[in-house]
């Protein structure tokens, strides 16, 4: 079978060679061949911020994968049960299957998937809003202090802001 791979991870500290190996072993244990792998390093904290996932979409009809493995389904998306569903359901018309590492249930097909889809999107969103909560209260802690936020002024960034895949999320909705 064909694999496609998608890794994402939310900041600069972390690195997609965390999930990697780990996706490339479940392939390769299984006999399947991996026809593209697709690397995320930015967050995705508001949805077609995604530009790796975009060009992945954009890439399926001349890939023709049947899988699209990904280490958990939260890397796919925080955003919630419609949007984990939109997606399954983008990947399904395409005739691929979505299946997690941290999550095996996702190999087996009915009803009982649905359910655990809507649950495990229901958590990764809770938990990426808890996080935000922490963080916002923690701003705020700051400004009470007495203490600035952001960049100094004047500042720029050290290097030059990437443009591809603004583009092309516009052709997968």
């Amino acid at each position: 079978m064909k694999v496609i791979i998608y890794t994402r991870v939310s900041t600069e500290e972390q690195s997609a060679s965390n999930q990697l190996p780990a996706l490339e072993k479940w392939a390769s244990d299984r006999g399947h061949e991996i026809v593209g792998i697709y690397s995320e390093n930015e967050t995705a904290w508001r949805s077609g911020h995604q530009s790796e996932l975009a060009r992945l979409f954009h890439d399926l009809p001349k890939r023709k994968p049947e899988i699209a493995l990904v280490w958990s389904l939260d890397r796919l998306t925080r955003e919630g049960i419609a949007r984990i569903f939109e997606l399954v359901n983008r990947f399904k018309a395409h005739n691929v299957q979505v299946a997690s590492l941290q999550e095996p249930w996702t190999e087996q097909a009915g009803p009982m998937a649905d359910l655990l889809y809507a649950v495990t999107a229901w958590v990764a969103e809770f938990e990426s809003s808890r996080r935000s909560e922490r963080t916002k209260a923690g701003l705020e802690r700051v400004k009470r202090a007495g203490g600035k936020l952001g960049r100094p002024a004047g500042s720029r960034d050290k290097k030059q802001r990437k443009t591809r895949g603004y583009h092309l999320r516009y052709d997968t909705k």
